[in-house]
């Protein structure tokens, strides 16, 4: 069951799946904010995170506070990657700031009050839990485009959660809001080397009205990779970031458009320090 939650209109409105994580005692906090209850105007308006867009800085340090408010953490410990399309995940102990971000696209903790932030404009981001034989949560977070998809981020950030100590059968992924199979087009070519990975994948494939074009499921193919891993339960969020305007950036959108730059959502996955 999908739920949104927002407590006034001023406020941020977020997506959350709640059968994603055990939260009986609201020990991990995950939501996969909309472009909505921000600060932002223009076309980064309004709840633009992304501190790589060419909006005002200012304003995205607000809307990143913004987030941090819901979430009950401070901004700078609210975590970013420098993206870049491939299977890197990495471990983290501490926070850093913006300008000593890896580049990876994907990473993991097992530490309370470290806020792992997926930033989107139609990829998928995805967020991951789980559980040490001691019960105790660990969880990580991937920026999944169809490159790091294809690359394996979704099988590294599995990897990584397993070195922190979770218990395989614990393990649980959700694909958030993303581009739709409807909304995504590719020739023909793109699909090449999906099936020369493994040929099953020509399901995730449609024929496009477009002679030569076919059209993508990036949310069902991640799904796919997670579940050919081993992971039990997937959640699949089937949420446009290219048809639902209002609420989700969308780069392919602005790119039809021939608008200059376009805003990030954010997701974020958290276990919150104890008071």
């Amino acid at each position: 069951m999908s739920q949104i939650l927002h407590q006034q209109d001023s406020d941020p409105i977020y997506y959350e799946q709640p059968e994603f994580v055990d939260n009986n005692a609201g020990e991990v906090f995950h939501g996969f904010f909309s472009r909505r209850g921000g600060v932002s105007t223009d076309f980064y308006a309004s709840l633009n995170c992304g501190q790589g867009s060419d909006d005002d800085l200012a304003k995205v340090h607000q809307n990143r506070k913004t987030v941090g408010d819901v979430i009950g953490c401070d901004s700078d410990k609210i975590l970013s990657l420098h993206q870049v399309h491939s299977a890197d995940c990495v471990t983290v102990d501490e926070p850093w700031e913006h300008h000593l971000r890896p580049r990876a696209d994907a990473f993991v903790t097992a530490r309370p009050g470290i806020g792992l932030g997926i930033l989107t404009a139609d990829c998928g981001p995805v967020l991951f839990y789980g559980r040490r034989l001691d019960g105790a949560p660990v969880v990580g977070a991937a920026h999944a485009g169809w490159g790091g998809a294809l690359k394996g981020v979704l099988e590294s950030t599995m990897a990584a959660l397993l070195d922190l100590g979770a218990e395989k059968d614990s393990l649980k992924a959700c694909i958030g809001p993303c581009i739709g199979k409807a909304s995504y087009e590719v020739q023909d070519a793109f699909s090449v080397p999906f099936l020369e990975e493994d040929e099953t994948a020509e399901k995730f494939f449609l024929a496009a009205r477009k002679e030569g074009h076919l059209m993508f499921d990036l949310a069902g193919y991640c799904a796919f990779r997670l579940a050919r891993a081993g992971f039990k339960n997937v959640f699949i969020k089937d949420l446009d970031t290219y048809f639902n305007e209002e609420d989700f950036f969308s780069y392919r959108r602005t790119t039809h458009r021939h608008e200059k730059d376009y805003g990030r959502q954010m997701s974020v996955i958290i276990i919150p320090e104890k008071l």
